[in-house]
């Protein structure tokens, strides 16, 4: 097997990616937006995705386990520093902003019912 196969929720997008490719890059061959604003160099922390079965990626670099902290240990990882080495599911936080948005409208909706 030459390539790894990763699998990004929700969007439930499937792509084939070299082993040795991070995260990000695979999602940006998927189609799959994750979050960033510096590029790939794990400064801004806004790329973390959750894995829940990391075999599929290479262990943790310092740098990254030092800016993930506690989360590290909950299945999160930097999506820019995140590199595959075998097939893995990958889940993609919904971007806060939307997610307000989203409760907003939810709770519009419940007051117009209401009247």
């Amino acid at each position: 097997m030459n390539g790894s196969e990763v699998h990004f929720w929700p969007d439930n997008k499937k792509i084939s990616v070299r082993a040795g490719t991070t995260l990000l890059d695979a999602g940006r061959k998927a189609k799959v937006h994750i979050r960033t604003r510096c590029d790939g160099k794990a400064a801004c922390l806004m790329c973390k995705v959750k894995v829940d079965d990391p075999s599929g990626l290479a262990p943790m670099n310092v740098n990254e386990r030092l800016k993930l902290g506690t989360q590290a240990d909950e299945g999160f990882r930097l999506a820019c520093q995140a590199r595959v080495i075998g097939s893995v599911q990958v889940t993609v936080p919904e971007d806060p902003l939307k997610a307000a948005i989203r409760a907003q409208l939810a709770r519009q909706a419940e007051e117009d019912d209401l009247f």
